[in-house]
């Protein structure tokens, strides 16, 4: 089995982020970045596959700062191939990112395709769905289990709907996939293998090729405002209440 995840490196939101100048995106020269949360699980469970079923797992993550990092931690926690694909600027909408990998993978033999099923950047959890969609293939999101059956050329797939509501779905392989959560915790990757990693294992490079720019712009951004005041309200819940319905009255809320 031939399994593929598709990373993306996102702001540390640990990290006070800026603004940049023209106000259009974050200042990404004062950006640190790490691997997408999500991202992780879905490598994870990428790993868990190929120990059940056997395979190869190749990690695929466009080329910015830190992306080498990434890529040797996934080589040492037990994926077999790492690409970079290079010449795609930062801060890319999930469709013409989407297309970047459709791309390449176009060329590729695979199985599954995993990914995180959003990114913290963007929250609109459009990746997995864009790739599907350029290669033409099905997918299911927000995922929390899969179990193959290669001798079908199926996956049966764990989805979580809002409420904790599961469903199972049964898809033909290849599909794409976008992982909420692997089975386990992502596996924790000692420096000394990832050191090993740098020394025995090689980064591929590959050229990306961007799909036309439409969809969706950024205009403007701007930094949340912190509030003048907070207007504590005591008494019973009824009293409560009536002091909330009162204040949306004097402000014009209710009619």
């Amino acid at each position: 089995m031939e399994f593929v995840v598709v990373c993306k490196l996102v702001p540390d939101l640990v990290e006070d982020l800026e603004i940049n100048p023209e106000g259009t995106d974050l200042d990404r020269q004062l950006t640190k970045l790490v691997l997408n949360e999500f991202d992780e699980h879905a490598l994870e469970e990428a790993l868990l596959l190929k120990e059940a079923y056997g395979g190869r797992v190749t990690v695929v993550a466009p080329d910015m700062e830190g992306v080498d990092d990434v890529l040797y931690t996934a080589l040492a926690k037990g994926a077999d191939r790492a690409i970079k694909v290079t010449g795609l600027e930062e801060g890319l909408s999930s469709r013409r990112l989407a297309g970047a990998f459709a791309d390449l993978l176009s060329s590729m033999g695979f199985d599954l395709i995993l990914t995180g099923v959003q990114a913290a950047d963007d929250l609109d959890g459009q990746v997995g769905m864009y790739l599907a969609g350029f290669l033409g293939l099905p997918h299911v999101g927000v995922v929390t289990g899969v179990e193959l059956a290669p001798e079908r050329r199926t996956a049966r797939v764990r989805k979580e709907y809002a409420g904790g509501v599961l469903a199972e779905f049964e898809v033909q392989l290849p599909a794409v996939l976008g992982i909420q959560a692997a089975r386990q915790p992502p596996r924790y990757a000692p420096v000394s293998k990832i050191r090993q990693a740098m020394k025995e294992k090689k980064i591929e490079e590959v050229e990306g090729k961007l799909p036309s720019a439409v969809g969706v712009a950024v205009r403007r951004m701007f930094k949340p405002e912190a509030a003048s005041r907070a207007q504590m309200l005591e008494g019973t819940p009824q009293e409560v209440a009536r002091q909330i319905v009162a204040i949306l009255e004097e402000r014009g809320l209710l009619r």
